[in-house]
């Protein structure tokens, strides 16, 4: 059993893909294609390859909380991804994950152009991460 995140983007697309212990995020990558129909593909491909049984959706609400056109877009690709996987998708409220993950990169010494070809790898897995610690409190409360 393993939990794919996936950071939808534009033109990056960050996966980060769980440990089988659900412990940590084991595997991380960036998909770099405009087309829908290709990040779905390697979606496809990376479930079957890693054994993924969940998926976890950045959910990039605004900061107030409302919801814009990108959680719009967002919204429709979780129903894609179920019925095309036929796995569950959570929408996981992403604010801030992107900001985060440049930050961590910063610190760590990665110049603007390195961060870039990370960042979004990057971001899934502190999704994937944040995810994993919730469901680990949720089974021990």
């Amino acid at each position: 059993m393993k939990i794919m995140a996936i950071d939808y983007g534009d033109a990056h697309t960050g996966i980060a893909i769980s440990d089988a212990t659900l412990t940590l995020a084991g595997y991380a990558t960036v998909l770099h294609s405009r087309r829908e129909a290709e990040v779905l593909e390697a979606i496809d491909r990376l479930i079957a390859e890693h054994g993924v049984t969940e998926l976890v959706l950045g959910y990039p609400k605004n900061m107030d909380g409302t919801l814009g056109s990108r959680a719009e877009k967002c919204a429709a690709l979780a129903q894609t991804l179920r019925t095309r996987t036929g796995l569950s998708v959570t929408l996981w409220d992403e604010r801030r994950s992107t900001v985060e993950a440049h930050s961590i990169l910063y610190e760590n010494g990665k110049n603007g152009r390195r961060r870039k070809k990370v960042v979004d790898a990057v971001a899934a897995s502190l999704m994937l991460e944040g995810y994993l610690a919730r469901k680990r409190w949720e089974a021990q409360s």
